[in-house]
């Protein structure tokens, strides 16, 4: 009898699970938010995934619960695992993702390296801890905030009022996140998969280049990343994954500092964009290597195709045209380049898709990557 895997989010990461899921020989569900979103090819069940008894219900005719995204709250996951609702990731680990000062916290007991931190509850706090990292510094608010949402560089504590009000007209008190201002050279990104059995599997760490907050490109494996910086980085990865019990596929964003450290930035337990590569420059694909590990089957091979990969995301897209009408020009021109699209409605800045080109000589990749990617611009 085939596998069942429940994902509960209707979005792009669910839709790209869905081919590697027939592969597999699994039965892939998927319960979405709402009609017509990304995975609706798989899309058994729409509802509430804040609501327990609705995440039940879906849960009852699969074999294992697994998430498009990390915003399934922990009453919701509770409740799946007290009715003996295989979950993974698990509860636990789910809810360090969930929290941006959980996860500080976390880092700091396993000893992992990041930025300085401090949780923050009023304008004093704030300006406190300007004053002790040279009058600037990140502040974030702990939950919810993605692409650069929810996250802001301040020089002075006033310009986190607007944030410390909400904190407090929600009447559950609370602390935002304010963290150092990383002097930074660029940022990585490592994954690994890990198994409930305890297996792990180590990609090859990527090189991200950000634009206004959101992933705009990926490089893999990161250029002029030596042999003892991949050391690093993959032990990072792992010493999470293991320290989290993560199961399924973990992202570990990364600092390079200027003085050649790697501080952790944020964690996403899921298939990432970073590793979007993957899907046709790895071995096995992030979208496998993740079904694998919640399935708990082993773990898929994460060796690089080609010299090269990288990975460009198509955001916004034509105003007056499907995406799709775009693909004949795309692969006349770029036979080499590999289009994905997540079936959204174009709109300024939001990822509809991505493009993806391997090869051996790097030049070239980016070429071909960013020009295939232009198809799709207005």
């Amino acid at each position: 009898m085939s596998l069942k895997v429940g994902v509960v989010g209707g979005g792009q990461l669910a839709r790209m699970m869905i081919a590697p899921a027939v592969e597999l020989g699994a039965h892939i569900r998927v319960l979405a938010e709402a009609e017509g979103m990304s995975a609706s090819l798989a899309a058994s069940a729409v509802g509430d995934y804040r609501d327990a008894e609705t995440v039940l219900a879906f849960a009852r005719d699969v074999d294992v619960i697994t998430f498009d995204h990390e915003h399934v709250p922990q009453d919701v996951l509770a409740a799946l695992v007290d009715a003996g609702v295989s979950v993974h990731p698990g509860p636990h680990a789910l809810g360090v993702a969930q929290d941006k000062l959980v996860m500080r916290a976390r880092m700091e007991e396993l000893g992992m390296p990041q930025p300085d931190w401090a949780a923050v509850t009023g304008r004093d706090e704030l300006q406190a801890f300007l004053d002790d990292h040279g009058g600037r510094a990140v502040v974030k608010t702990p939950r919810g905030g993605y692409d650069g949402k929810g996250v802001r560089v301040v020089s002075a504590a006033t310009e986190a009022d607007d944030w410390f009000t909400t904190l407090a007209e929600d009447g559950n008190g609370g602390a935002l996140l304010v963290e150092e201002l990383v002097d930074f050279s660029r940022e990585l990104a490592q994954q690994v998969a890990r198994r409930p059995s305890g297996q792990m599997a180590v990609y090859p760490v990527v090189e991200t280049v950000q634009r206004g907050g959101v992933c705009a490109e990926v490089i893999a494996p990161a250029p002029r990343a030596g042999e003892r910086l991949a050391e690093v980085a993959a032990s990072i990865g792992t010493a999470v994954a293991e320290g989290l019990g993560v199961t399924g596929m973990l992202a570990v964003e990364l600092f390079e500092t200027t003085d050649e450290r790697l501080l952790i930035n944020e964690l996403a337990m899921r298939p990432h964009n970073s590793g979007h590569w993957s899907q046709d420059g790895a071995v096995t694909s992030q979208f496998e290597q993740h079904l694998r590990a919640v399935l708990d089957l082993p773990l898929g091979d994460t060796s690089p195709r080609a010299p090269w990969s990288m990975m460009v995301n198509i955001l916004g897209g034509p105003a007056e045209a499907s995406l799709e009408s775009r693909f004949a020009s795309v692969m006349d021109e770029h036979p080499a380049a590999k289009v994905h699209t997540y079936g959204k409605a174009p709109r300024p800045g939001r990822k509809v898709g991505h493009i993806n080109v391997s090869g051996s000589d790097l030049d070239d990749v980016a070429y071909q990557a960013r020009a295939a990617a232009s198809h799709f611009e207005d």
